[in-house]
């Protein structure tokens, strides 16, 4: 199993070896355009990729006070990947045109719900056209008859996971470092579009998502990647930090690249900022 990122060659190879379980997901989207992305995809998608929606089927029922983009019941995920084939032994890769920002959300999700056989498509969609593979146009059908879907079970997640109550204790206690995602205009609490009130979590550091990318939006080398990272975090250990952005999406990505550069076991808070401002209580911070 691959469990960081693939090459569009590594995928084109899978794709065509019969024996190998393998899934495609398409998880391109616009948080400005919703609709967006599934568009694109039947406009044209890496042969036999399915699509997830980011809003739909990577997020659960929003409540107003629980963030933008929720994490949705383990079940209701299950069954859903299912319905794409999804075994317990399948290797899953998943894609965008984004630069992998909402491919990371499903790849973190895997592990989540304990797969470990999850990758992102290093580059996405334009990595693979770049490669010379072709796209194809249309809705691949998904598997129809009860025993043809997947089997995929709830195991022990691979990924550990904090809440607003854990983040609140920790501005007394420090015992961990809090890593934001966003751009670093809004970590300021600047230019805010997403979310109704602008800063950020105080104590954070900032590390946008887009540093992890070349110029090719393609992951940096490992070596690079964990140079850049040591010096985000200083002196904490991967493993007593915890990953935020606007709303548990982009902090993902960042999770992915401290995997790829060898420093794991970084939590993530899902609700990040879009839940952690809706409760004027709590402390809020601007500036750098």
């Amino acid at each position: 199993m691959t469990t960081t990122l693939m090459s569009p060659k590594a995928l084109h190879t899978l794709l065509a070896d019969p024996t190998a379980h393998t899934v495609v997901i398409d998880c391109t989207f616009d948080l400005a355009d919703p609709a967006a992305g599934r568009q694109a995809h039947h406009a044209g998608h890496i042969p036999g990729a399915y699509y997830l929606h980011l809003d739909n089927e990577l997020s659960g029922a929003k409540t107003g006070t629980n963030g933008r983009h929720p994490l949705p019941a383990p079940d209701d995920f299950i069954a859903r990947l299912r319905m794409l084939g999804v075994n317990n032994d399948t290797q899953v890769v998943a894609y965008d045109g984004n630069g992998g920002v909402f491919a990371a959300r499903l790849w973190w999700m895997l592990r989540w719900i304990g797969h470990a056989g999850a990758a992102v498509l290093d580059g996405g969609r334009q990595a693979w056209e770049a490669a010379g593979y072709t796209l194809e146009p249309g809705v691949p059908d998904e598997p129809a008859l009860p025993e043809d879907r997947g089997n995929l079970e709830l195991r022990a997640a691979l990924v550990p996971v904090v809440d607003a109550q854990d983040i609140m204790e920790n501005l007394a206690t420090q015992a961990r470092l809090v890593v934001d995602a966003r751009t670093e205009d809004r970590f300021r609490g600047e230019n805010e579009t997403l979310d109704p009130v602008g800063g950020h979590i105080p104590g954070a550091r900032n590390h946008c998502f887009k540093r992890n990318l070349d110029r090719n939006m393609r992951f940096k080398p490992a070596e690079q990647l964990r140079a850049e990272w040591q010096t985000t975090l200083g002196q904490t250990a991967p493993e007593y930090s915890i990953m935020q952005c606007g709303s548990g999406v982009t902090a993902c990505h960042n999770l992915l690249a401290l995997e790829v550069a060898g420093l794991t076991g970084a939590a993530l808070y899902p609700g990040s900022w879009s839940e952690w401002c809706t409760d004027a209580s709590r402390p809020m911070a601007t500036g750098d």
